[in-house]
């Protein structure tokens, strides 16, 4: 029937006779061997799992996609990944166990694949840094690869009589609204442009998926339809010899950075794509932000950058219609899984809703969401989401206080140590030093409790897609490995400035030197097991915190 060529290996007489044993396994699955020698051999690479909402429903998925499959012609089969859950470790040390499981993941897809010749992949995910890890994994592999994404969820708040058109917590006052509106009230991920529908949309935008369904709603019943015909399609796929990697190309990266700047996308944005690069061999410093970031607009008013979800950016006609606005900014000439370039995929898109997905010249903020900062606190780079920030503290500058943990930060905020004006500091929470990089969402959410307007925060760790507000991340070289993060005391003057792009410590370069003479990094004590290796390997995150 089929371009095999990866299979073929498993059903050849000439190493007889141990080619025997290997059709024997097939017959033990109730698999005719003689059936399957002429047919591609599928690979259906789930994240699916019980622990959280975001992929409790990829096993419907995956039954649909196996369908679509066996009825183009293929024979699937299915495996496991974990899909750790960012939401579920808030507040513990689980959360510096999340970042590492991407290249975790990417490993585990990659070497399992290798092993047992399949012909083609298809992905199925739907959360944080799982997508991300299937990326990486696909561009080693470079084989005929298809992504099903679990789809969006829906907050609580959508099912409420208190819902005033909006699913951000900022839109309302009462503290049952604001829990509503972080709740999910259905299987899928977080309805906000967090994380994972931020890799879900630019999945599309480099064009792994079908168009116009990275965002289905979980609940929906197209999601189902889709995920059958990504099935056929991942068999036309494998006869065509459509692989990976002439998708993943540097215009699809560029695509997928503009789409992300226009939806205004995850700071964690700037660890995936140069990671993505990495793996193609493509050098893609963060500074390609700044490059794109004052031509591409803000496009939507997603929370927590605006009062919409992203069941609204579906209704609106979804990632699609935001790429039909973007027609004349975008490489259109990339190819995509639908053996089509992005230009002829773009002429069925259709722009239902322009409160949600306005046009270009009518953008929710005139530059792109993520901007990076760089000066003499963070040489290497620092990553802000500009969308999130009020137009107040664009421009700020203040005395530091500094924590070397989360956990100090948040005590300092219970006992009601913060002053307004001033810049804190949390590090050692880097690839490194963390060790994982953990998220400091509580950190950024205890600030706004606390009712702070005149804050910033500034660490070498992450952020969660839903942190608003002057959350300055990433910030590089970290301070476990000696960056100026490190020399910073309290009372120095930090100065922000989101428009200049700056990052700046205001201490005289002498006293720096006369500081870190006298530096030595704080060391925490590590678990035995994958952690200790992934501290010895892992990058900068400047680089996308990936193993070398």
């Amino acid at each position: 029937m089929a371009k095999k060529s990866r299979s073929d290996v498993i059903f050849d007489d000439r190493d007889f006779p141990i080619s025997v044993v290997r059709k024997a396994f097939f017959r033990g699955l109730g698999m005719d061997p003689d059936d399957l020698k002429d047919k591609p051999l599928i690979a259906i690479a789930s994240s699916r799992t019980e622990i959280n909402p975001g992929h409790v429903n990829l096993d419907t998925v995956a039954a649909r996609v196996k369908e679509g499959v066996y009825a183009a012609g293929g024979v699937p089969f299915e495996f496991n990944v974990p899909a750790p859950c960012d939401g579920m470790t808030e507040g513990h040390d689980g959360m510096r166990y999340v970042l590492a499981q991407r290249d975790l993941i990417a490993d585990i897809i990659e070497t399992h694949i290798r092993s047992m010749r399949y012909d083609a992949v298809v992905f199925i995910a739907s959360c944080d840094k799982i997508i991300p890890g299937m990326i990486m994994a696909a561009a080693r592999l470079d084989l005929p690869s298809i992504f099903v994404t679990g789809g969006p969820g829906c907050w609580q708040i959508r099912y409420s009589p208190s819902m005033n058109g909006s699913v951000d917590h900022k839109s309302y006052t009462n503290p049952f609204d604001k829990i509503h509106t972080s709740t999910p009230a259905t299987c899928g991920a977080c309805e906000l442009m967090g994380t994972a529908n931020t890799m879900q949309c630019l999945v599309e935008a480099m064009g792994l998926c079908l168009p116009g369904t990275a965002n289905i709603p979980a609940v929906h019943t197209d999601k189902l339809i889709f995920a059958r015909r990504a099935g056929m399609r991942i068999v036309a796929m494998s006869q065509e010899g459509l692989s990976a990697r002439m998708i993943l190309t540097r215009d699809a990266l560029d695509n997928a950075l503009m789409a992300d700047l226009a939806i205004g996308g995850s700071t964690n944005t700037a660890l995936h794509l140069p990671a993505i690069a990495h793996e193609l061999g493509i050098d893609y410093p963060i500074d390609r932000f700044n490059d794109f970031n004052r031509k591409i607009p803000t496009l939507c008013a997603i929370s927590p950058s605006g009062p919409y979800g992203i069941v609204d950016l579906y209704i609106a006609g979804g990632m699609p219609a935001v790429m039909k606005v973007l027609e004349n900014d975008l490489n259109t000439g990339s190819m995509t899984v639908t053996g089509k370039t992005v230009k002829e995929n773009l002429l069925f898109a259709v722009i239902r809703d322009e409160k949600v997905i306005p046009p270009r010249d009518r953008p929710h903020l005139p530059e792109g969401g993520t901007v990076i900062l760089k000066g003499s606190l963070a040489p290497e780079g620092a990553v802000v989401k500009q969308s999130a920030v009020h137009p107040d503290m664009k421009v700020f500058s203040g005395p530091a206080r500094v924590f070397d943990s989360e956990a100090d930060a948040l005590r300092a905020i219970r006992e009601k140590r913060l002053n307004e004006g001033e810049v804190v500091v949390i590090r050692y929470e880097g690839p490194i030093g963390g060790p994982g990089m953990p998220e400091t969402l509580a950190v950024t959410m205890g600030i706004e409790l606390a009712g702070f307007k005149k804050v910033a925060l500034i660490t070498d760790g992450r952020f969660s897609g839903a942190s608003a507000g002057p959350c300055i991340g990433h910030v590089s070289p970290e301070a476990a490995a000696g960056g100026p993060i490190a020399l910073v005391r309290d009372g120095d003057i930090i100065r922000i400035s989101i428009p200049g792009r700056s990052l700046e410590l205001d201490v005289p370069a002498d006293e720096l030197a006369r500081r870190r003479s006298d530096w030595k990094p704080v060391v925490l004590d590590i678990p035995p097991g994958y952690m200790k290796r992934y501290v010895k390997h892992v990058g900068s995150a400047a680089k996308g915190a990936v193993l070398e």
